[in-house]
């Protein structure tokens, strides 16, 4: 590959890279706009899942042609990694955002690197070095910065919704620990595919068992934002971020994803009219800063 063919290549990587981490970013504003009309967490999800599934299957069908075929052990981790990395940590995510800011949820969600971190030296006994605990400090220092400035006299719903999304972080970072050993054997691509058709075939069963099919009917308006949640902020940012890593690294890629809470921030204050205080400023700064530190020392 000559000069010229290499520098667009890069060229592209960081643009898909950039457009992907938008598309991410607007995933809990398409969340907050949604619960503005009678709907609940659960009936969102699925209505969104239903609309993402035969992508995302179609996704891992693509991606594994050519492959070897996943054995009875292959498809038990995927199973687990589906029920936790996409259905269980995405159920959680979307029943804390009744309760949040977009703003938090996308702070809070952003610590899974750290929480990734803890569950390696639990598991495989990692070593944690200084500059990760320096990294980890600073973040949520962050976080607890903009959660006191946002309780109020509801601060138990406040408190409610941000466990909820720190236990959806938890989940996609357990995800992430037991994902890095298929991804060389079934390719990440696949993977991903596979694990969020899982996920919404359980989404889907979920709903079932507890709710009848015509309340799934929720209106238009909600339909549609649960299509562009399901496209625009699911299915679009896993694919421009994998085809991202394979132009500019899985290191840059995470370098742009940086950019992510300061993009939700943006959209929350335009479509939900939220608050855009000097606290949520320095806590947005706090926790950037805390992952760059902590990237550092990867």
């Amino acid at each position: 590959m000559n000069d010229a063919a290499s520098a667009r290549r890069v060229a592209w990587g960081w643009t898909l890279a950039f457009i992907g981490s938008f598309a991410f970013s607007a995933k809990a504003v398409l969340v907050k706009l949604a619960y503005q009309h009678p709907v609940d967490a659960l009936t969102l999800i699925t209505l969104r899942m239903l609309i993402a599934f035969p992508l995302f299957a179609g996704l891992a069908w693509w991606s594994g042609r050519g492959r070897a075929h996943l054995t009875s052990r292959d498809w038990l981790a995927v199973l687990g990694l589906g029920f936790s990395g996409y259905y269980l940590s995405s159920l959680l995510d979307f029943a804390g955002l009744q309760y949040i800011s977009a703003s938090l949820e996308r702070l809070i969600f952003y610590l899974s690197p750290t929480i990734v971190l803890v569950l390696g030296f639990v598991l495989h006994r990692r070593v944690i070095k200084p500059l990760h605990w320096a990294g980890i400090a600073v973040s949520y220092a962050g976080i607890v910065l903009v959660f006191v400035r946002e309780l109020n006299a509801d601060g138990a719903q406040l408190a409610l919704g941000s466990a909820l999304v720190f236990g959806s972080a938890f989940f996609y970072a357990i995800y992430l620990v037991f994902s890095a050993r298929l991804i060389p054997r079934l390719g990440s691509l696949r993977l991903v595919g596979l694990a969020t058709s899982v996920a919404c075939i359980l989404c889907v069963v979920h709903f079932l068992l507890v709710r009848k099919v015509d309340t799934l009917w929720v209106g238009l308006e909600v339909l549609w934002l649960a299509f562009l949640n399901a496209t625009v902020g699911t299915v679009v940012p896993v694919v421009l971020m994998m085809l991202a890593i394979e132009r500019i690294g899985a290191a840059s890629a995470a370098q742009v994803g940086m950019v992510g809470p300061l993009m939700t921030v943006a959209l929350a204050t335009y479509f939900l009219g939220e608050a855009v205080t000097p606290e949520m400023v320095a806590g947005t700064v706090l926790v950037l800063c805390g992952i760059w530190v902590f990237s550092r020392a990867e």
